[in-house]
């Protein structure tokens, strides 16, 4: 079976051949860029006008001058402001040159932004760049699996919203191997494009375009590359624009199909569209010639409305371009039918959009022109255009042609009355969108990958899980959600990748994770306290640098496998996680010399846990601190409120004062004493003093 990208690859052969003829250039749409976007002004005229606006001086003659220069600027101005955004509704788009490096304006006005939100890669040019008219496609940006991983992507911030999104794939030997790579495409995490070598001559050469439309949900519109051995992918430009919401059918169809383009063909003209010509479409699709997918047994007879305008064009939500309906082709022969092959591929969907317009003027009533629509010898309806809109209106009708059996999609307009006429028609393959990894999910692998510095080399890009045909992210095991709507992330294996980060506290949004293996890598940090999932079962943090105690949230989960060892974790072990070894489990704290509390680790100090202090020691502190304030309180009870007004008088008492007045009286009379013997003794001999020796007559007056 032909993949998705072979036939996306023939139905561009066309396209890429295409020369563009010179003419003026188109008013440039609405672009998020760095610098502003300026109509094609020349540069005289732009010098004379700066000239105008920089003299101060000027006489009342020079001012008028340049006032009509500015009105003239802003007529000028006007029409192309106004044209942009009759032209893009919604206004936001990209234009992405893949490996440009710098900012631009193409062909037909269109401003292009040097190379931005990819996740990894390297610059290339093609081998003959002089072949390829458009600056986009000299360029591109290739994913060596050995650097960048084996998945790379481009991350564009967008609205949520419905959008258009197209890519230009080339080699031309660019790296001069002659091999073109195999690789895959994948938006919004389904595989939509399959790339394998030998790509079909002469695209390896030409290069090709292919298209979509897609829902974006989460604000990033990811179009990511996944190695098919060791090639790598390789992408010249992307192109994003934002498209109504109600576009093709999307409130019948439900937003979880993306639309891929298997041929939008324009009947009775060239290839036509922006980028390419100086046509305009709202949603930038490009329109190729239906000659390569008609019946070429048939003979045709090509119509125009020779200037006349189509009625019912440009109209939400489609936006269908009124160049579309101008040309329109029928059968020589009014007995045959028109009949298109289209390549598609089996088991899926498709949707056919169908446009008429009864541009020729013979056909003025209804039941003129009536003919049958066939799809795979089916007839699925009867068309009078007339009748239905009237002459030169657009009419546009689709059918959903489902779970197709065999290819190509057959499409035939069969006569009743008159001749078959159509004025373009388009092949749409239905593709549902593959199950995502859960939103917490993804924003936990996110934060995951910046706190641990996951390395370019493991491609940690785009959506964890999907596309579930291809692996994971690298070291990522994901499984169905229970409710079978979606992916978790189940297992973690990133042991000895060279890690130097921490491990974030979004691990807990990790709700499905059963197995974590960060062994041998050089982390640091506390383990955080979501890391007790009740779903994980092994745990490895071994041969790292992490630091601090061991959360009790650990003990709380269903652990099987503990490996901490060869750490810096210190502090009390939670009784609850050693206990896993108890009861059959295996756990391991050997090599951290500040872990404690259990008994293959030495006892913790009573006052200290896990590197503070513990609950004991919080509580004996408490208590010494109460103690102190109530002995303190006591004191100022007792000297400040229950001592009298007299407690402060300190003048002698009665008593007191007697007992002194005697003490004064015992002092003369010993002082007498002493000069009474002293005059007695004539040789002036000394007189001991001592009291005790000779203790004085107490009763002497």
């Amino acid at each position: 079976m032909a993949t998705i990208g072979e036939h996306l690859q023939i139905l561009s052969i066309k396209l890429v051949n295409y020369t563009p003829f010179p003419v003026a250039p188109a008013t440039p749409r609405t672009h998020h860029s760095h610098a502003p976007i300026f109509p094609a002004f020349s540069p005289d005229l732009l010098r004379s006008t700066s000239l105008l606006f920089s003299r101060r001086n000027a006489s009342a003659r020079t001012r008028t001058h340049a006032l009509r220069a500015m009105s003239f600027l802003f007529l000028l101005w006007l029409p192309v402001v106004l044209a942009s955004a009759l032209s893009d509704p919604y206004g936001v788009s990209y234009s992405i040159d893949c490996g440009g490096a710098a900012n631009f304006t193409g062909e037909f006005g269109r401003p292009w932004l040097a190379d931005r939100f990819y996740s990894s890669g390297s610059q290339g040019l093609v081998a003959e760049p002089h072949r390829f008219t458009q600056t986009q496609e000299r360029t591109l940006r290739f994913f060596p699996p050995v650097s960048s991983g084996k998945k790379n992507c481009y991350s564009v911030p967008v609205p949520p919203g419905r959008y258009y999104i197209r890519t230009f794939t080339i080699y031309d030997n660019y790296d001069s191997k002659l091999h073109p790579p195999s690789f895959d495409v994948s938006v919004e995490g389904t595989l939509v494009f399959s790339w394998r070598s030998p790509w079909p001559d002469p695209i390896p050469r030409t290069g090709a375009y292919s298209d979509l439309f897609v829902h974006v949900a989460d604000g990033l519109a990811d179009v990511c590359f996944y190695s098919i051995a060791t090639d790598p992918p390789v992408i010249a430009s992307l192109e994003i624009a934002q498209v109504d919401p109600l576009s093709y059918d999307s409130p019948t169809t439900g937003l979880d199909l993306i639309l891929v383009n298997y041929g939008r063909l324009s009947c009775g003209s060239d290839l036509f569209g922006p980028g390419f010509t100086n046509d305009s479409d709202p949603f930038w699709r490009v329109w190729q010639s239906d000659a390569e997918f008609r019946n070429p047994s048939v003979r045709i007879k090509a119509l125009s409305s020779g200037g006349r305008r189509v009625l019912g064009t440009n109209q939400a939500p489609n936006y269908f371009p009124p160049w579309l309906y101008r040309t329109a082709i029928t059968t020589l022969s009014a007995d045959a039918a028109l009949e298109y092959l289209l390549p598609v591929d089996t088991r899926l969907d498709y949707m056919l959009w169908f446009h008429f317009a009864e541009i020729d003027s013979g056909v003025n009533a209804a039941g003129r022109r009536v003919f049958d629509v066939l799809i795979n010898e089916e007839n699925v309806t009867r068309i009078d255009i007339f009748r239905q809109v009237g002459g030169f209106t657009a009419f546009k009708w689709h059918y959903v042609a489902e779970n197709l059996t065999s290819t190509p999609l057959s499409v035939k307009l069969v006569p009743v009355i008159g001749k078959p006429i159509i004025s373009g028609l388009e092949n749409y393959a239905m593709v549902p969108l593959d199950l995502s990894t859960l939103p917490r999910q993804v924003a936990a692998m996110r934060a995951l990958k910046e706190s641990l510095r996951i390395p370019d080399r493991m491609g940690w890009n785009g959506d964890p899980c999907a596309p579930s045909t291809w692996d994971a992210w690298e070291g990522v095991t994901c499984h169905h959600s229970e409710d079978k709507l979606g992916l978790v992330v189940t297992q973690l294996d990133l042991a000895s990748q060279g890690l130097k980060g921490y491990i974030t506290d979004e691990i807990s949004l990790l709700t499905n994770l059963v197995s974590l293996n960060l062994s041998s890598n050089s982390l640091e940090g506390n383990l955080p306290s979501g890391l007790g999932q009740g779903s994980l079962a092994k745990l490895d943090l071994s041969s790292n640098q992490l630091s601090g105690g061991i959360p009790d949230s650990m003990g709380s989960s269903n652990l099987q496998l503990v490996l901490l060892n060869n750490n810096e974790l210190d502090g009390q072990v939670p009784d609850k996680l050693y206990s896993i070894g108890v009861h059959g489990g295996v756990i391991d704290l050997s090599g951290n010399k500040g872990l404690c509390g259990v008994p293959s680790l030495p006892a913790c100090p009573f006052f200290w846990e896990k590197g503070n202090l513990s609950t004991g020691g919080k509580v004996a502190i408490g208590l010494a601190c109460g103690i102190f304030l109530v002995a303190l309180v006591l004191l100022i009870y007792i000297f400040c409120i229950r001592r009298g007004r007299h407690d402060y008088d300190f003048a002698p008492t009665q008593d007191l004062t007697s007992i002194a007045a005697k003490r004064n009286r015992y002092q003369r009379q010993k002082s007498l004493m002493f000069l009474e013997m002293e005059t007695q003794n004539p040789n002036g001999l000394p007189i001991t003093s001592n009291p005790r020796s000779s203790p004085p007559d107490r009763n002497v007056l």
